[in-house]
């Protein structure tokens, strides 16, 4: 041993002895160690495949019970967008994203390290926990750069829409359908060359246009559904039955039309009308021997043409009336026209057959010219002789008309809702809006709800030709209604409705409709006068509010005047309407400097007191001749004065001599009239006009003189023109006004 203490310790121990074993000995300890090993593996290795066998078998059965429960892993957005523009925020929330991306990747790794664990509460308590601290940025759990996440939302995709485009629409009405602002579609159609403003009414085609660039889809629809749908729920399948005739009588002014239609009736019509014209459209039927006969008489003067085209419109059968004595006249012609247009037979009736002048074989050749054959010349008109005073042919006449009605075979439905056309209309002080209408087919009752025009209303009186009261009116029956919302316009096809709160709608539709289209019309035609005026220079114009006492008298002076216009003046009705003239017209016409002119109705008491005030030209009419007439003299007033150029005097330079202070001065022999000092002068040359200008001096002798009449000599300079030859002539003009008129 090297040392002594540890030999001494050796030496010491009392198992010293003990430790020394033999061979056999320590190889049956080391068999027993190597299987004592051998089992403890053993043991391990069983346990482990047991608990890997226990572990398998949990994880089948919880797949088993979750297999329809499992939800899919939610698909993370990794887009990095800044909800910020400063650059020190954009730092700081780029610092937040790298942190929070960090805590999810810890979260993942963690959790792939442990078994999964399935089922539809599979979240631990930890990883909960976990979760919340990687959101929050790590395991402080503080939320950093929370002060600049502000509640944006990501930029999203532009939306495509669907579009629903009616027949006219503003643009700021498409701009909140496309959900845009209203500068976006005006950019827009900048871009398609229009240019707009956000109240301003575009057409469906100009909107499709500026949707569809946006990326729209667009859906045309028609605005009239709800009308159409009213007006086709209707009765169906009653039979249709014989009527009696609609016959308008035409013919000129003062051939007899109304005396006629007067000795029909057998009352007094004619002596009520001023100046022996028909002023409103009246309506009657007849009964006879051989049935029942509708009559509309229509006014003869040239400015009712519209009223007579309405006639021809609502009618089966065309009276034209034309005096003996007289022949065809302009407003014969025209009805002839409305006939042919309407496609309507035509009876002819040869009045005043009783007078001595009378020929009808004139009246028959002039019709043939514009196509109205006799049926003894192998035409298809009847030509019948009358005579209204006397009552001659009256009955041959009404014969003829049933004929030709029996040959159109004339029918309607008679039981059903009621359908038919507004005659004439007017507003009465007592019972409102009256409209005279003609009903086509099917019966109207009293209490029926009607559709006409812009107007609806129920029936709350129905009244004959005659005043009387009466409860129904069946086909070609006309009848005066009261009831409506406001007076309809001539020519109105009324209909009977079901649902008064859907007629009314259809109404207010026709309203708006008429009013949009009116605006889109005005906005056209804005650039379209701007420039005219441009170029035109001024334009006089005068203007007139118009009153009368029915609504076709309104529309036919309407037409009357406006016909009058002329490119130097202008005739604008500024305001019209059927009644008596109100203090809100005469204000208007104080505004606008205007004429009232009241046909047929007078001022009430509040009107006039502003008439008088304002110092207004207020004028009265029964006949439009007489307003006609002094709408064209004012007119003739403000036109301004046509220059005409009237030649006084002539004369022939005989010799030329030349001045020092005048140049060179012609010796003029005056050939014709007079020259005068200070009129414009002409030289000619040969007959051509080779200078114009004036005289610098005219003398005879050595005098100094204004004029030289005819047979003298006189001597002559004319300025600035010293070229004056022998044999020129020297012609002296004035210049007159001669005062227009419109014709």
């Amino acid at each position: 041993y090297p040392h002594a203490a540890e030999k001494d310790k050796v030496s010491k121990n009392p198992t010293d002895d003990m430790l020394i074993t033999s061979p056999a000995e320590t190889a049956r300890s080391e068999n027993e160690a190597a299987e004592l090993k051998r089992k403890a593996e053993e043991e391990a290795r069983r346990k482990l495949e047991e608990e890997a066998r226990r572990v398998a078998e949990e994880a089948r059965r919880m797949a088993e019970e979750n297999k329809w429960t499992a939800t899919p892993e939610p698909v993370e957005d990794t887009s990095d967008y800044h909800v910020t523009t400063s650059q020190h925020a954009r730092q700081a929330e780029d610092e937040n994203d790298r942190e929070v991306e960090g805590g999810r990747g810890r979260g993942r790794n963690a959790k792939a390290a442990r078994p999964a664990k399935k089922g539809k509460h599979a979240e631990s308590k930890a990883d909960r926990e976990e979760a919340r601290a990687a959101v929050r940025g790590g395991k402080g759990g503080k939320r950093k750069g929370s002060s600049l996440q502000q509640g944006f939302q990501k930029p999203a995709q532009a939306v495509n829409r669907d579009v629903v485009i009616g027949e006219t629409i503003t643009v700021g009405e498409l701009a909140n359908k496309m959900a845009v602002k209203g500068s976006q579609v005006i950019k827009a159609m900048m871009k398609l060359g229009a240019m707009a403003t956000i109240n301003q009414v575009i057409d469906q085609e100009t909107a499709q246009l500026v949707a569809e660039e946006m990326g729209h889809k667009v859906i045309l629809r028609r605005e009239n559904e709800l009308e159409e749908a009213v007006m086709s729920d209707r009765d169906t399948g009653a039979a249709a039955e014989p009527r009696a005739p609609v016959v308008t009588i035409m013919g000129h002014v003062d051939h007899g039309k109304t005396s006629l239609l007067d000795y029909i009736r057998s009352t007094k019509v004619a002596s009520g009308e001023a100046g022996g014209i028909t002023q409103h459209i009246g309506a009657y039927h007849v009964e006879t021997d051989n049935g029942m006969i509708t009559f509309l008489d229509t006014p003869g003067h040239a400015a009712f043409t519209s009223m007579r085209a309405r006639g021809a419109q609502a009618t089966d059968i065309v009276v034209l009336v034309v005096a003996a004595d007289d022949g065809v006249m302009p407003q014969t012609i025209e009805a002839i026209q409305h006939a042919k247009a309407a496609g309507v037979p035509v009876v002819v009736a040869v009045n005043k057959i009783d007078k001595p002048e009378a020929d009808p074989d004139r009246v028959k050749n002039e019709l043939s010219q514009y196509g109205i054959l006799p049926e003894e010349w192998g035409g298809e008109s009847q030509f019948v002789h009358v005579s209204a005073k006397a009552g001659t042919g009256i009955d041959e006449l009404l014969d003829a008309i049933l004929l030709q009605a029996e040959v159109l075979e004339l029918k309607a439905v008679r039981k059903g809702m009621a359908s038919g056309a507004v005659i004439e209309s007017f507003l009465d002080k007592g019972r409102g809006p009256v409209a005279t209408v003609l009903v086509r087919e099917g019966t109207l009752h009293k209490g029926d709800i009607v559709l006409c025009g812009f107007e609806y209303g129920r029936v709350r009186a129905m009244r004959n030709e005659l005043g009387q009261e009466v409860l129904e009116a069946g086909p070609s029956i006309p009848v005066e209604i009261l009831g409506l919302s406001g007076v309809p316009a001539a020519g109105d096809e009324v209909t009977v409705v079901r649902d008064e709160k859907k007629a009314r709608e259809v109404a207010l539709y026709r309203q708006g409709k008429f009013r949009e289209v009116k605006l889109a019309r005005q906005q056209k035609s804005k650039l379209e006068n701007m420039f005219a005026n441009m170029t035109e220079g001024e334009v006089h114009e005068v203007n007139i509010v118009l009153k009368a006492d029915v609504q076709g008298s309104v529309e036919a002076i309407s037409d009357s005047l406006l016909k009058l216009s002329t490119d130097e003046v202008k005739v604008k009705i500024i305001g019209s309407g059927v009644g008596g003239i109100t203090e809100t017209d005469a204000t208007l016409a104080a505004a606008s400097n205007a004429i009232l002119v009241g046909f047929n109705v007078r001022a009430d008491a509040s009107a006039r007191k502003v008439i008088e005030s304002e110092s207004l030209d207020l004028r009265y009419y029964s006949v439009i001749y007489n307003l006609i007439d002094e709408v064209k003299a004012a007119m003739s007033g403000m036109l301004s004065p046509e220059l005409k150029q009237q030649i006084i005097g002539l004369a022939e330079v005989r010799d030329v001599f030349k001045s020092p202070k005048f140049g060179a001065i012609a010796g003029c022999m005056v050939t014709e009239g007079t020259i005068k000092r200070h009129n414009p002068i002409r030289v000619l040359r040969d007959n051509v006009v080779i200078y114009e200008g004036e005289l610098e001096s005219l003398r005879r002798f050595k005098d100094d003189v204004n004029e030289v009449r005819n047979g003298m000599e006189c001597g002559i300079g004319v300025k600035n023109y010293n070229d004056v030859r022998v044999g020129d002539m020297i012609e002296v003009f004035e210049i007159i006004e001669i005062q227009r008129t419109i014709a």
